[in-house]
């Protein structure tokens, strides 16, 4: 680890030459490296449906941050996201490489440091960056041999390093948001214009939760970094996307995106002036959500929103004075889904309350929930609390440290083991009493086309017409899957339920329509018994390497 120092004139080349990685798979295996096979590199069916069998959505997202280096240098640079090491080991040895950055969360210390050995021995001259959230470890510079160790934003740290202006303004990459995408073991094709681009209008968040890893790896409480000033510029960004892409929808990837009010409001101003008929899915606490009326999310195209519920007792300023059951109710009245997301091991929390929690959690009916739990991660004011009342669990190792598993910490009325329990079957609980996610979605997508129709802005018409003619047949053909499954589960009120919203949307669909939910409905079928026994045999998917290239003019 010696040598932090060294500079980039080493290389006679006049521009230095970069390559951004994420960290090697496999991923959803237990090994060594920290790799676990409860913490696959699936965020729906890790985190929100893993409990519900074949009807788990499926899908992987795309490393942005890497992305976002890349689009923002001049530099000649590689991106190489999701490879093996062996690919990794081949890529530094093919091409000469100045700077070799690579990007991690806490959980893939162990990768990390097996990374920077390999690059250290095959690329002894190149200077090695490590950014992304495991850069919030402390003391990470004595467990790896890095040159440099980045917290927070990393393209002005970058363009600093290379020479270039680190002000200038951001050029947001043109990235689809997922890919991959499975539901009951079926490769589902996603049409361009429905598939979402991933875009990061800014990073941090002003509330800052004592838990939350993003909010304090940019800076804290209060702290935010907007890449874009003001919606006119967040605008003009999209519009370049959705040049790229052909794509009409956007995953907004900022922790709180309509708690900035002017913002979300100028944006919606220029979408009428030029007719943008845009979908959105955005993460947003209760407080920034009352800020609108739901017509108004409506018209600016909010689709999807992540809302923190975290727990009926909470204090968390985001939940003061607002009735979330009745809030969620309202936005999917108007066809806006919901993801609520709920903790699990708060300080007042008991093995009998947090079962009360849990329940209230689940009746609010949201057509995905994540549960999580309350889990102290380096750098946030919770690991500082922790520290300071030496409640952490030296034993457990960082690996198991990311709030799916079981604590990391001293409970004062949990067990570790019980933590397990307990957040295995919220996610039983939410599937058994509220029916698979994927149909609570279709009932929401549903209700948005019977009211909005015949909405008198025709950007919002165009928007809910155009999403019933795409995804009309599939909702059909899953439907009818879902139900013959739920019948061989012997599921009786959730197979009842599909049934009655089958029959509704079914209505007027005429004999094609029929036909095509028929068919579709027996691959489906088919599929999902595949899924089922890939399932029992613990079986998971891996992402795909992807490998792009910027600047490249080097053979």
């Amino acid at each position: 680890m010696e040598d932090r120092n060294r500079s980039l004139d080493r290389s006679p080349r006049a521009v230095a030459c970069v390559l951004l990685s994420s960290v090697f798979g496999p991923y959803c295996q237990d090994d060594s490296y920290g790799s676990r096979a409860i913490n696959p590199m699936e965020l729906f069916h890790n985190q929100v449906t893993r409990e519900q069998g074949s009807f788990s959505l499926r899908a992987f997202h795309p490393s942005l941050g890497i992305r976002l280096i890349q689009e923002n240098i001049s530099a000649p640079c590689t991106v190489l996201d999701f490879p093996t090491l062996e690919a990794f080991e081949h890529e530094i040895t093919k091409h000469v490489y100045d700077i070799i950055g690579i990007s991690s969360i806490v959980a893939n210390v162990g990768k990390v440091k097996k990374m920077c050995e390999v690059a250290r021995a095959l690329s002894p001259r190149s200077r090695i960056v490590v950014g992304g959230h495991v850069a919030a470890i402390q003391g990470l510079h004595t467990m790896v041999d890095a040159d440099d160790v980045v917290k927070g934003e990393g393209v002005a740290w970058m363009r600093e390093l290379l020479g270039e202006d680190a002000q200038a303004p951001i050029r947001h990459p043109a990235v689809s948001s997922s890919f991959g995408f499975r539901f009951m073991g079926l490769p589902i094709p996603i049409p361009r214009a429905a598939n979402p681009a991933v875009v990061a209008p800014s990073v941090g968040c002003p509330l800052g939760c004592d838990f939350c890893c993003t909010s304090a790896f940019f800076g804290g409480k209060g702290k935010v970094h907007s890449f874009f000033k003001d919606g006119d510029e967040l605008f003009d960004a999209l519009c370049a996307i959705d040049a790229q892409l052909h794509s009409s929808a956007f995953f907004m990837l900022d922790e709180n995106f309509l708690l900035h009010r002017d913002r979300a409001l100028q944006l919606l101003a220029r979408m009428r002036k030029q007719d943008k008929s845009w979908v959105f899915y955005v993460f947003s606490s209760a407080n920034a959500i009352a800020q609108y009326s739901v017509e108004t999310l409506v018209e600016l195209g909010v689709s999807w929103i992540w809302l923190g519920l975290e727990s009926a007792g909470s204090d968390y300023k985001k939940l003061k004075n607002t009735d979330t059951v009745d809030m969620v109710r309202r936005l999917h009245e108007h066809g806006i889904a919901t993801i609520g997301s709920s903790i699990i091991g708060l300080p007042h929390h008991t093995a009998a309350n947090v079962r009360e929690d849990i329940e209230y959690a689940i009746s609010h009916e949201t057509d995905f929930h994540q549960f999580m739990l309350y889990t102290p991660m380096p750098g946030t004011p919770l690991h500082a609390k922790s520290l300071a009342e030496d409640s952490l669990l030296s034993e457990v190792p960082y690996a198991d440290s990311h709030g799916q598993f079981k604590f990391n910490f001293r409970h004062p009325n949990i067990s570790r083991d019980e933590s397990k329990l307990l957040l295995d079957s919220a996610f039983r609980r939410d599937y058994e009493r509220n029916g698979p996610s994927v149909y609570r979605l279709f009932k929401t997508m549903h209700a948005g086309w019977q009211r909005h129709a015949e909405h008198p802005d025709p950007r919002v018409r165009r928007r809910f017409r155009r999403d019933r003619l795409i995804f009309r047949p599939l909702i059909e053909a899953s439907l009818r899957a879902m139900e013959y499954t739920l019948a061989l589960e012997n599921q009786t009120s959730a197979r009842q339920r599909v049934r009655a919203l089958r029959q509704q949307i079914d209505v007027g669909s005429g004999g094609v329509g029929r036909w095509i939910g028929l068919t579709g409905a027996s691959v489906l079928m088919a599929a999902s018994l595949v899924e089922r026994l890939g399932i029992a045999r613990a079986s998971m998917y891996e992402p795909r390497m992807q490998v792009e290239r910027r600047n490249w003019e080097i053979p």
